[in-house]
């Protein structure tokens, strides 16, 4: 059972799976994760979720409220923005956003191979890129909610079946520094 648990033992088969659900605030929540054992990751997940006042949902209950895209991240301060838009967009990239000093490059799951490459063949270094779900609305958290909404993701992503966590959250910046 260690050896199983470890992934020591050959044959351990695993498989990707999602759970959605809401945080404080009625925030959605979508969560991937990456497990040999489904039964204790919905355990784990619903545990985290109930401790933080969430709840887990039904499947499809909040995939609807966010997009499937590619997302490439890009240093601002290292490239101009007519340099990655030029060689983003010619790819089939969807939007070049700035976000602070970074440019986020988007793009449909389908193009996001073909736009990444195209970033990278004109020179231009990648800070991260990968296939992410952005949130079609977002849901202002403030305060309290902010900071018990903080402690729930964080929880989530210390579990070790969690891969990644997708909210439609909008957490103000000094909250979010303030809880670091």
């Amino acid at each position: 059972a260690i050896k199983k648990g470890t992934g020591e033992l050959e044959g351990v088969n695993y498989e990707e799976v999602t759970y959605e659900g809401y945080g404080p605030s009625g925030v959605a929540l979508f969560i991937e994760c990456l497990t040999d054992n489904t039964n204790r990751s919905v355990a784990d997940v619903r545990h985290v979720l109930g401790k933080y006042e969430g709840s887990l949902g039904q499947n499809g209950s909040v995939a609807w409220q966010f997009e499937r895209k590619g997302q490439v991240v890009v240093d601002a301060t290292r490239y101009t923005e007519e340099a990655v838009f030029e060689a983003a967009v010619l790819a089939g990239a969807e939007d070049v956003q700035q976000e602070d000093d970074e440019f986020v490059v988007l793009s449909g799951p389908a193009e996001f191979h073909e736009v990444q490459q195209a970033i990278e063949e004109a020179g231009i270094d990648t800070e991260d890129s990968d296939l992410t779900r952005i949130p079609k609305n977002q849901v202002a958290v403030t305060g309290k909610e902010a900071e018990k909404l903080l402690e729930l993701l964080d929880a989530l992503e210390d579990l070790d079946d969690v891969q990644k966590v997708h909210t439609n959250a909008d957490i103000d910046d000094a909250v979010v520094a303030e809880a670091m």
